[in-house]
């Protein structure tokens, strides 16, 4: 599913992020990416999303080498990755519903189907009764819960979640985990990055600790 072949991602003036790791997530595996602020878990998602490209070594995912493809090809293969950042990057001109249909709008899907997709992902998080509502009107974990429900709406093979529970109090971030677990169990393959170590032993999952850019033992 996602293989890693001694990949460095090293950025402009010197700076390695990331050195010669290598590593394989299988298909429906659940792996928490644990380590300090700047241990690299940012990069090693964005290099699963071809966000960014490595600088050495290759990040196979689908069995697509993701460096090397074009920039054309790149939208394709993320519409089988789901994107959740600890930001959320919602749009606040617009409703929870339209936040959620934005991905299914820029494929073309027909809308009745849309709709259906969108209500059937808020009702996943638990955000169907409010989807009219402004994100502004939303907390903290609700806004959280509307940006899964966005990344979730494709049914994506992959769910990529850049420090997802950041923000959250203790009992936000332990419910959050468990949603991950829950779409883990129906065999989408998730990948979450966090510096809190608890968060690993929440959920069953195997983990990742990076510390420097380097693959910890």
């Amino acid at each position: 599913m996602i293989t890693f072949s001694q990949v460095t991602k090293r950025y402009r003036g010197g700076t390695e992020a990331l050195k010669a790791l290598s590593f394989t997530i299988e298909t429906g595996e659940l792996v928490v990416l644990t380590g300090p602020s700047g241990a690299g878990k940012t990069t090693l998602l964005k290099l699963i999303a071809a966000i960014e490209r490595p600088t050495q070594g290759s990040v196979l995912v689908h069995g697509q080498n993701v460096g090397k493809l074009t920039r054309g090809a790149v939208p394709y293969l993320r519409r089988n990755i789901g994107m959740v950042f600890q930001e959320g990057r919602l749009l606040f001109d617009r409703n929870v519903f339209e936040n959620v249909m934005l991905p299914l709008a820029i494929i073309g899907m027909p809308h009745r189907e849309a709709a259906k997709r969108v209500r059937a992902a808020l009702d996943k998080v638990g955000l169907l009764s409010r989807e009219k509502a402004m994100p502004i009107t939303l907390s903290g974990g609700e806004q959280q819960r509307l940006a899964i429900a966005r990344a979730i709406v494709n049914r994506p093979a992959i769910l990529i979640a850049d420090e997802p529970t950041g923000n959250l109090d203790a009992d936000y971030a332990a419910q959050l985990m468990d949603m991950f677990s829950a779409f883990n169990q129906v065999g989408v393959t998730i990948v979450i990055a966090t510096h809190h170590p608890h968060m690993a032993q929440h959920i069953k999952s195997r983990e990742l600790h990076l510390k420097a850019g380097v693959l910890q033992a």
